[in-house]
């Protein structure tokens, strides 16, 4: 089952967000990272949802047949 991620946060930069420990940006117990891994709304903005939403829809979508 997939992690829950909190959509907007109030302060990501607190968190690392880089697996589901959610360890605080000065204690990363996991080891995976040396730094903390960003929150996608500090990555791509507070649309980052739609903006997803749009790139799965654009995958999924049925591709031209080839010319011949």
């Amino acid at each position: 089952m997939a992690m829950k991620i909190a959509l907007n946060p109030t302060h990501p930069e607190r968190i690392c967000w880089g697996c589901e420990q959610l360890c605080s940006a000065d204690d990363l117990r996991c080891g995976n990272e040396v730094v903390r891994a960003m929150h996608p709304a500090e990555l791509l903005g507070d649309d980052w949802v739609e903006w997803l939403a749009e790139r799965e829809a654009r995958r999924d979508a049925p591709r031209d047949a080839p010319k011949q």
